[in-house]
């Protein structure tokens, strides 16, 4: 089957020859008044290059709700789909992204400012294997699941169906603009539900042609384009969906300071580095793990907690790499004749914050060795990036340890014991991932073992996401969202339904026996019943058991 891409008609945007520049200073959400005064507009623009890509109109709240509407009526004809229906339009999806992976990185690079490897890495790669899991293993965790029942109801079988809430909703951030509208749909569409989509106002533009293309794929497989909405919308109206009580369910992928209406979900992913860590060979993997899309990432590594004995030998051998990086725009005219690792951070809102946070941090005794502030606009031009950076001698009581940074900024703390490693790391609110590094598998364990988070590796960073078996989520402040992902994740997305029904239908009935029936006509017999069958069933030897049987035959 052959599905339109949903994206060529936009490819033309991606050449920055017919954008207009905005200027560094606008706000990636902005609301402007064009020719209807009576709407606010979401200006979007390039974030590395401030190129100006789009202008959508901002819902109000009534078409909101009729957006909702519409996936309701949709939702009527898909509950009931069977898994080959699904599976189609999974496998749809699945042939599109991989055919239109340079395209869709391009787009989510132009909207987000990423490079095109972290796009590749982190949009196509995970949105694939999510895609495959749901395909193998969708209806085998979906089916009824019988469960185990006892004596007194032998004559019963008990089972759990897992049946479709109808409605949810997803409120996704921008960081992988790709990667967080699709996952939510790919696992509400599986368990059978119609979604509505929140995205970041800050990737409106992409969101709206990921979402396009969606659509045209469930048409293509002859399914309702309804079952999946878009609202792209200034925060003033969301609570026209978080409120509408047709919305089952909703899935949060965002910031704590966003998040509080909704769902807490912050991240301060801490990396322990044991004494018998290898410095040589994980230095790739540690720069990934700060630097991949300028930082922002949930699951990245914001904190680096190292033994006193690879402390100095560590700083030396990140500071020349982190002050290697280079800063830039993959998807400008001359992106070809440069080195390019880092691109672009979403927005400027925030680099007077983290500029303050790191000035305090060395004026409490830190040392900036790399960076520490945003990128001069002779270096890099009109859009928002932040210098790579390297901050050491960072204490529990500096407010950038306690903080979710969400930039490219290395936060490196020093420990003597392994027990000083796990207060460090369980010393903020957040507890999403984390990272051990270690040859010894017993410093590995002892530390993972007492970590307060939600999903932790050794020897990596991030790959429990690349399981898709595995659930997704944290512990304290960073686990109040939930999970998603998994069977876990898929069956929050359904409503479980417990079932018990006669396992010899019509042949063997039971009802209440006649001395507990309403009116009791003897107290003292319905004590010796009931007694007797408490006896029968949970006594402790057979002497015990058998009192029981004699409880029951005797009870008048």
């Amino acid at each position: 089957m052959t599905i339109g891409s949903g994206v060529d008609a936009l490819l033309g945007l991606l050449d920055p020859a017919v954008s207009t520049s905005l200027g560094r200073r606008q706000s990636k959400s902005a609301s402007t008044e064009l020719h209807d005064y009576s709407r606010s507009y979401i200006t979007c623009y390039a974030p590395a290059s401030a190129q100006h890509i789009g202008t959508v109109p901002s819902l109000n709240a009534d078409e909101i709700r009729e957006r909702i509407g519409k996936a309701v009526e949709a939702q009527k004809g898909w509950g009931d789909s069977s898994w080959a229906r699904r599976r189609r339009v999974m496998r749809s999806l699945l042939v599109w992204t991989v055919r239109e992976a340079e395209a869709l990185s391009k787009i989510a690079s132009r909207d987000s400012g990423k490079t095109l490897v972290d796009a590749a890495f982190g949009e196509i790669l995970t949105t694939c294997e999510k895609l495959r899991w749901v395909i193998a293993n969708g209806e085998s965790i979906l089916s009824p699941s019988s469960r185990p029942t006892n004596l007194v109801l032998a004559h019963k079988v008990s089972k759990v169906v897992y049946e479709p809430l109808g409605v949810v909703a997803a409120l996704v951030s921008y960081n992988y603009p790709f990667h967080n509208v699709l996952g939510p749909i790919i696992a509400s569409l599986a368990a059978g539900n119609a979604i509505v989509v929140k995205p970041s106002e800050q990737v409106a533009w992409s969101s709206q042609v990921y979402l396009d293309a969606v659509r045209k794929c469930l048409e293509a497989c002859g399914e309702d384009p309804d079952l999946v909405q878009i609202v792209l919308t200034l925060p003033d109206s969301v609570e026209a969906l978080t409120g509408d009580t047709r919305i089952k369910h909703i899935t949060f992928i965002g910031s704590e300071e966003v998040g509080k209406k909704v769902a807490l979900k912050g991240a301060e992913d801490p990396a322990v580095l044991c004494p018998s860590a290898d410095l040589k060979y994980f230095a790739d993997t540690w720069m990934r793990g700060v630097f991949q899309s300028g930082g922002q990432n949930c699951i990245g590594i914001e904190r680096f907690l190292v033994h006193s004995s690879l402390y100095e030998t560590f700083i030396s051998t990140m500071e020349p790499r982190i002050a290697a990086l280079q800063l830039g725009d993959v998807l400008s005219p001359k992106a070809a004749e440069k080195q390019i690792d880092v691109g672009a951070i979403i927005s400027d809102r925030l680099f007077d914050e983290l500029e303050s946070l790191i000035a305090q941090a060395v004026k409490e005794g830190a040392r900036c060795l790399v960076g520490g502030k945003r990128a001069s606009k002779e270096a890099v031009g009109d859009g928002h990036y932040f210098q790579p950076t390297l901050l050491v001698d960072v204490t529990p009581s500096m407010a950038i340890a306690q903080k979710e940074i969400f930039a490219p900024v290395m936060v490196v703390m020093r420990y003597d014991t392994l027990d000083e490693a796990v207060a460090l790391a369980n010393g903020t609110r957040y507890g999403l991932g984390a990272s051990v590094f270690g040859r010894s598998q017993q410093e590995c364990r002892y530390v993972m073992d007492r970590l307060e988070c939600g999903m932790v590796c050794s020897n990596d960073f991030g790959v429990f996401y690349l399981n898709q078996s595995l659930p997704f989520g944290g512990a304290k402040a960073s686990g109040n969202a939930g999970r998603f992902a998994g069977p876990e994740g898929l069956r929050s997305l359904c409503n479980l339904k417990a079932v018990t029904e006669d396992r010899f239908h019509g042949w063997i009935q039971t009802g209440i026996p006649p001395l507990l029936a309403y009116p009791i006509k003897s107290g003292r017999g319905a004590w010796s019943f009931v007694n007797g069958l408490v006896r029968l069933m949970y006594g402790r030897d057979a002497r015990d058991r058998a009192s029981g049987v004699w409880g029951l035959v005797s009870a008048r």
